[in-house]
């Protein structure tokens, strides 16, 4: 299954909210979210800085990532970062395909 990092910050509200719930309760509800779509949680931190949670989460396609961000965004609560993480298999693979480039302006 395709995995994905979700780097999250909380508005206003959303700290709010966290305060209210807690951390723990926090991360069960995004895992029941997670598990609901068919996918797992590997794993999720809080953290200090530009991004308050790091997650990642094994889903079973990009409809699914994407339907997890835009229900996470939609809150209000949190904005989400979503990036596809590529495997070193995957990255062998594509370095096994032959293609060509011209770089602009060189000829």
């Amino acid at each position: 299954m395709p995995k994905y990092l979700y780097r999250a910050s909380y508005t206003a509200e959303g700290v709010g909210g966290l305060l209210k719930e807690g951390g723990s309760r926090r991360v069960a509800t995004i895992t029941n979210l997670i598990n609901n779509l068919g996918g797992s949680l590997e794993s999720c931190y809080y953290a200090f800085g530009e991004d308050d949670v790091i997650a990642i989460v094994e889903v079973p396609d990009e409809e699914t990532a994407l339907a997890l961000s835009l229900s996470v965004s939609a809150s209000g609560a949190i904005t989400v970062k979503t990036t596809v993480l590529i495997d070193p298999d995957t990255i062998d693979a594509a370095a096994k395909k032959s293609a060509s480039y011209r770089p602009p302006g060189s000829g």
